[in-house]
């Protein structure tokens, strides 16, 4: 099945993404020992935050500062700074999934590739350097530069523009949420594909062109 173009989601599609790992680690330079409680109770705030970002609600700046403010107050930071640091723990700690590496490898030459995610700027380019993926990816684009999340189809045209305005139907779009990034690819008119590794129950609204539970099985269709 060839597609002249593949995109990507990054977080917990190529990336491994452990948000308590990098709270753990961040909250630990502040001389504070984050707690399963606290991530819990950060993970109130902050998931509603994400679901209103996506939605286009609020932006990118209101969702770093505001999750992490609370704690800035009892630290004496601001949520700015705890954010950032939070971005730079887990640019440390993030790696490919597994898996990751040897699909790259084998698209390389055989499709461009390129990545479109709701993640954050800050986080982004270090990652990629990093894990030494960088010049793997021909496109990088990043709702926070855009203005517009996923599933909204203005950062897919963006995107397709930047490509050159491929056929449609020859870019394939692969992501682990089936809201953001694969309703996301539908009602931008390229192909999809799940990855969902955990054999998540999917959606009778969203119907996506295949689905995978490894990484090899979308290589398998390109070696």
């Amino acid at each position: 099945m060839p597609y002249q173009w593949i995109l990507f989601d990054a977080d917990e599609t190529l990336f491994n993404f452990d948000a308590l790992a990098g709270l753990k680690l961040m909250f630990s330079r502040h001389g504070v020992d984050f707690s399963d409680h606290d991530y819990r109770e950060y993970q109130t705030l902050n998931q509603p935050l994400w679901q209103a970002y996506n939605a286009g609600e609020i932006d990118a700046k209101t969702l770093q500062t505001t999750r992490f403010t609370g704690w800035g107050d009892k630290l004496g930071v601001s949520g700015g700074q705890l954010n950032s640091d939070f971005l730079m723990a887990m640019a440390e700690l993030c790696a490919p999934l597994p898996g990751v590496r040897e699909l790259v490898d084998t698209l390389a030459g055989k499709a461009r590739m390129g990545i479109i995610t709701n993640g954050f700027t800050e986080l982004q380019s270090i990652r990629l350097e990093r894990t030494g993926l960088s010049d793997a990816f021909e496109l990088v684009v990043i709702s926070e530069e855009v203005g517009i999340t996923k599933p909204h189809t203005g950062i897919f045209d963006h995107a397709l523009e930047k490509m050159g305005q491929p056929d449609k139907s020859q870019v394939l779009m692969v992501g682990d949420n089936l809201h953001t990034d694969i309703l996301g690819g539908l009602n931008a008119g390229l192909n999809t594909c799940w990855y969902n590794p955990h054999q998540q129950t999917g959606s009778a609204e969203i119907t996506p062109h295949f689905e995978i539970q490894h990484h090899d099985q979308l290589r398998q269709r390109f070696a």
